[in-house]
């Protein structure tokens, strides 16, 4: 069983509005035999560096001084050790995968079938959950035996967590010639908060890193987890595997 965690970075940019060049969905599938070794490091890490509650991408922020910030109690050169063992955690379990959207906003919202946030996100997300079942039938070729997963996004609000579920629900649900074979996908769509799950609080990290990547072109931190990324096994690429570039025919 394969946990498909997933948190994008910051909020879906709208419309007609200044935003992003770039929004993110990160996701980390974890197999199930390594969460609590990852779940009980993620705790012996917060105890060393005296943190009570979550952390967050933006907590690393040299100007986040928020009172909710859990970390900002730490050096800068603390900060950065912190970041660089909790990346540790995850990319030294070689089963652990990262597979994630970068979506170019403006190409989205020129497209006919994007036209607000919700189509936005909605859209990311089906790219991401395709890779994700494309990925579980590769493991399941590989090992001789069909292997399933659950996904688990973070908590959006209310509203924005029907929406989504029902989006999932469709896509999972759909005998249509243009939505993939969702057959190794169990259940509906799990949700839960940042703060009480340890693959959520990971995958807002890899949103964080990715997004900083193509929008800062700032790759210190994506070469942190890049071994972790999924990869075409015959050629090492990324592109299409681990990274999906979305759109694709219009994405810069």
């Amino acid at each position: 069983m394969q946990i498909f965690f997933i948190d994008e970075s910051g909020t879906v940019p709208p419309p007609n509005k200044k935003h992003s060049k770039y929004f993110v969905l990160g996701g980390l599938s974890i197999p199930e035999k390594h969460w609590h070794d990852i779940n009980g490091e993620l705790k012996q890490i917060k105890q060393k560096y005296n943190i009570n509650h979550e952390i967050k991408w933006r907590y690393f922020a040299p100007n986040n001084k928020d009172e909710e910030n859990t970390i900002r109690h730490l050096t800068a050169e603390q900060k950065e050790n912190l970041r660089k063992e909790l990346f540790h955690n995850i990319t030294k379990y070689k089963s652990v995968k990262i597979i994630s959207v970068v979506t170019n906003v403006n190409s989205a919202y020129s497209t006919s079938y994007i036209n607000n946030i919700d189509d936005l996100y909605a859209n990311s997300y089906k790219r991401l959950s395709e890779r994700f079942q494309y990925y579980l039938q590769d493991l399941s070729r590989t090992v001789g035996d069909k292997v399933n997963g659950i996904i688990v996004c973070d908590h959006r609000g209310p509203q924005d967590d029907q929406k989504l579920r029902k989006v999932h629900a469709s896509l999972v649900d759909s005998n249509d010639d243009v939505y993939s074979n969702y057959q190794n996908i169990i259940e509906g769509l799990f949700i839960a908060p940042s703060d009480m799950s340890t693959g959520i609080q990971y995958a807002d990290l890899i949103a964080g890193a990715i997004y900083r990547k193509y929008e800062k072109n700032d790759d210190k931190f994506f070469n942190l987890i890049k071994d972790s990324i999924r990869k075409n096994p015959k050629t090492g690429n990324i592109d299409g595997y681990g990274i999906i570039k979305n759109p694709k025919q219009t994405w810069i």
